[in-house]
């Protein structure tokens, strides 16, 4: 069974999680510090998929608490399409990310992770909600 990858796009990070073989479970993989380039993403990911067989990307998508869109959402929307360009044959699937930070942030409280740790794992504890939603998703399909 391929995997499915989750991410938490951003300017100047990216998490990435992704599924266990079975595609049960969502597990944080890393954080690529992307500062403002999408090329070193796809650049990332070109190398995890020659280490991971994956068939579906789900990747966040930032909505504003009303329902409305943002600028933030154009951003991501852009780099949506770069994705769906550069793996035609892939499963590309979006998922409303409203409060995956704050629930990443909530976690890292509860486990009493140092400021300085946040910052390099939130992203990639995000992507993991963006994951597990995901999963939460065609579980109940």
């Amino acid at each position: 069974m391929k995997r499915i990858l989750g991410i938490d796009y951003g300017d100047a990070r990216t998490g990435i999680s992704i599924t266990d073989a079975l595609n049960i479970t969502a597990q944080g993989l890393e954080t690529i510090n992307n500062k403002g380039s999408d090329k070193v993403i796809l650049k990332r990911l070109d190398e995890l998929f020659s280490i991971y067989e994956v068939d579906t990307i789900v990747i966040g998508r930032p909505i504003n608490m009303n329902g409305t869109e943002s600028e933030r959402t154009e951003i991501t929307d852009k780099f949506i399409h770069k994705l769906k360009c550069k793996y035609n044959t892939l499963k590309i699937e979006t998922i409303d990310e409203r409060l995956t930070t704050v629930a990443a942030h909530k976690t890292m409280n509860l486990l009493d992770v140092n400021k300085y740790k946040k910052k390099n794992i939130v992203d990639t504890i995000s992507a993991v909600y963006i994951l597990e939603t995901y999963l939460n998703k065609i579980k109940v399909n």
